[in-house]
């Protein structure tokens, strides 16, 4: 019941955030048109350059796109939930997270209701190329339709392990502080780097990408399943074990550093 509660509320939150941000409707549409046109222009670069070579380490670019798309989407999820996660190093420099700890609610939940971010670009972009790409495999009849219900879930997972190293990165900043360079090597680079196969990259790259941050475990470790049949169908349910392992891990690191939290005293 009192988790019940606690959603009901988070819930309550979201929608005032997104009514607040619907206030200025052009600023809305002009930032989504721009955000759509960097997407876009962003897949294309990657497109231009494997449809010269065809495919690259075996990887078509049909497959790639897949990749692309599921992390992007996967991405989307999280930040859409869960944005200010990321932007913890505001809160703790301003002391804004003192106002969250005199809320009657939990810290992480009222730092995830807060300015909520609508992504219609980023979600329009990543459906739209994961229909192109699971539309060229079923016609190349790489793959049946139970693709779909495997990448669904696949984008649930990916969603929950990006919010997991998202906040694990976040609670680093309870000691630091400074997370800026930190999220841009934890979050940022390694998730581009997980929009290609990983069979592009050294071996060291790859464990790093799988052990040390696992975004690859986002959309490539599904994808060799998926896409390729490779394992069987216990990769799948693998890969949301591990989600929620990893979930579990950042959550009791987050309850960690917040008790070591001092405040700024401002």
């Amino acid at each position: 019941m009192k988790m019940k509660h606690w959603l009901d509320l988070y819930a309550v939150l979201i929608r005032s955030s997104i009514q607040s941000r619907m206030q200025y409707r052009m600023n809305f549409v002009l930032g989504t048109l721009l955000a759509a046109l960097i997407q876009i222009a962003e897949f294309l670069m990657i497109a231009i350059i494997l449809n010269k070579f065809g495919a690259v380490k075996g990887w078509s670019l049909h497959e790639v796109g897949y990749l692309f798309a599921v992390m992007t989407l996967s991405k989307t999820l999280y930040r859409t939930f869960a944005s200010d996660v990321h932007h913890l190093e505001r809160y703790l420099t301003t002391g804004e997270l003192d106002q969250l700890l005199t809320r009657p609610m939990p810290v992480l939940l009222a730092l995830m209701s807060q300015n909520v971010r609508l992504m219609p670009a980023e979600l329009l972009q990543g459906s739209a190329v994961l229909y192109w790409s699971l539309h060229g495999l079923m016609s190349a009849g790489q793959i049946t339709w139970t693709a779909v219900p495997y990448t669904l879930l696949a984008i649930v997972t990916g969603a929950v392990i990006l919010f997991a190293i998202g906040l694990a990165t976040a609670a680093v900043g309870f000691w630091m502080t400074r997370i800026n360079e930190l999220q841009t090597l934890t979050e940022d680079a390694s998730q581009t780097a997980a929009r290609y196969p990983l069979v592009l990259y050294p071996s060291w790259l790859r464990s790093f990408l799988l052990v040390a941050i696992p975004v690859g475990f986002v959309n490539y470790v599904p994808s060799l399943f998926i896409l390729r049949g490779e394992y069987g169908p216990w990769l799948i349910l693998a890969v949301a074990l591990l989600a929620a392992c990893v979930l579990g891990l950042a959550l009791t690191f987050w309850k960690f550093g917040l008790s070591r939290y001092q405040s700024t005293g401002s």
